[in-house]
């Protein structure tokens, strides 16, 4: 019987993940990488699987989101982190690794894999009436970023990121805060409203003044369009910009004075759960420990755990809850699929474990299997309700953080302290994964 095909584009972690996964199910899989024959700003080699930003695949510790996230990959037999583990230098909590011999040994494992064929050079149009999986990243090249422009409609299709920090609900000052809309608008109140007194904002001002920032990288452009200026470029215009802008106190009245305040930060919910704000208008070029020392400042947020800090960077990525189904196909076109950054994930480790979803997803279809996506309690799914169930009009890049977990999934965390919760998120996530991984009938001889 002949084994059934499927095209890869890109060889970073998610297109190598993918690939791995789908060699090993027994797929004859094609490894498109335009490298080295067109390069990008980023990389410095053609190996597979480089790491061009950190080393790190972040926290291995089992009761983070990242470590829950490592369990279930490890399930599946991630090619990614059974890697990093043999690389594996001191990070602390961290899994780091050695960049040079990670991608060392991911480009040997993939090159000497029998069912992997390998086609060097830029693929301008997904091979047509075959599966295809984009796994093109960030930096996605000119000519499959126009395609994907038109296959998506290029409004959905975003080439620079503005992302605002997220924060954890349950560490946000409610007697420091209030819940209201500007105006009184909508029936039910939804944003948490930070009040600042005339000092606190001078001094939140200057702060941001002096704050250091992250210089741009040599395949950015120091370009900021309007909808996404840095909130501390905003500050720099003038001392009252940010009253006037994003921290503008028009229509909301602290009941707690009867007045309006001088200056307002608001917060909108990252989910129907309100486990998470997002702090509106704050995307910043800040760096990150300069982020949770200046946005302490903020009376309501002075204890505030951050699940995601803010960034400006280069990034190609489409609007996921948009223009993907569940098992992340492009509708409109059910043989093309995407997987890694360009979904709108954000970290190593996330893009790699789209990869490894968009491989499952891939033999289920050829193989006629039902549709199966990781329960909702699991972190694999709850990443990919990022993916594809986030609210479209305010969709964003996101790494893995216990703001994208739904407490209501999990049983007995209610009314619990953070780590305890937290641990029992853990453990039942765990469960429920490996009781799905039973049921959907995966290859026994290679997962």
């Amino acid at each position: 019987m002949q084994c059934p095909r499927v095209h890869v584009v890109g060889a970073g972690l998610a297109g190598s993940e993918a690939s791995y996964f789908l060699a090993q199910s027994g797929f004859q899989v094609v490894l498109h990488e335009m490298r080295p024959k067109v390069m990008t700003p980023a990389h410095k080699s053609s190996k597979l699987g480089e790491l061009v930003c950190s080393n790190s695949f972040k926290s291995a510790s089992p009761q983070s989101a990242p470590g829950m996230l490592k369990a279930e990959m490890t399930e599946l037999n991630s090619l990614i982190l059974e890697t990093a583990k043999k690389v594996q230098v001191p990070g602390g909590e961290a899994l780091a690794v050695d960049r040079e011999r990670f991608s060392d040994l991911i480009t040997q494992t993939l090159r000497s894999h029998p069912r992997i064929e390998f086609v060097e050079g830029e693929v301008e149009l997904p091979t047509p009436g075959e599966i295809t999986l984009l796994a093109t990243g960030p930096l996605t090249s000119d000519k499959l970023t126009e395609w994907l422009e038109k296959a998506t409609d290029s409004k959905d299709l975003y080439f620079y990121d503005a992302i605002a920090p997220i924060v954890d609900a349950s560490t946000i000052d409610r007697e420091a805060s209030f819940l209201a809309n500007r105006y009184g608008k909508g029936e039910e109140a939804a944003y948490l409203n930070c009040p600042l007194n005339e000092s606190e904002y001078r001094a939140f001002v200057e702060a941001l003044s002096l704050g250091e920032k992250v210089p741009p990288k040599n395949f950015e452009k120091e370009i900021f369009f309007q909808g996404c200026q840095p909130i501390e470029a905003i500050a720099a215009t003038g001392a009252d910009s940010l009253r006037f802008g994003p921290m503008k106190p028009v229509g909301l009245d602290d009941p707690k004075t009867g007045r309006r305040p001088f200056a307002v930060v608001q917060l909108r919910p990252e989910n129907k759960a309100c486990t998470a704000y997002n702090l509106v208008g704050f995307q910043t070029k800040l760096k990150y420990g300069e982020q949770g020392k200046i946005f302490r400042m903020i009376p309501a947020l002075k204890n505030a755990e951050f699940l995601r800090m803010g960034s400006i960077h280069r990034n190609t990525y489409v609007c996921g809850p948009r223009v993907l189904r569940p098992d992340l196909s492009l509708k409109g076109y059910p043989n093309i699929f995407l997987a890694g950054q360009v979904t709108g994930v954000e970290g190593y480790l996330e893009s790699s474990a789209i990869g490894l979803l968009a491989g499952l997803f891939i033999l289920q279809k050829v193989n006629q299997r039902p549709f199966q996506a990781p329960p909702a309690n699991t972190a694999l799914g709850a990443l990919l309700r990022h993916v594809i169930g986030s609210d479209p009009d305010h969709y964003s890049p996101s790494n893995i953080h216990f703001g994208l977990f739904d407490p209501a999934h999990f049983e007995g965390v209610s009314g619990l302290k953070k780590d305890e919760s937290r641990g029992k998120m853990a453990e039942q996530a765990l469960r429920a994964f490996q009781s799905w991984k039973k049921k959907i009938y995966l290859p026994k001889e290679d997962l």
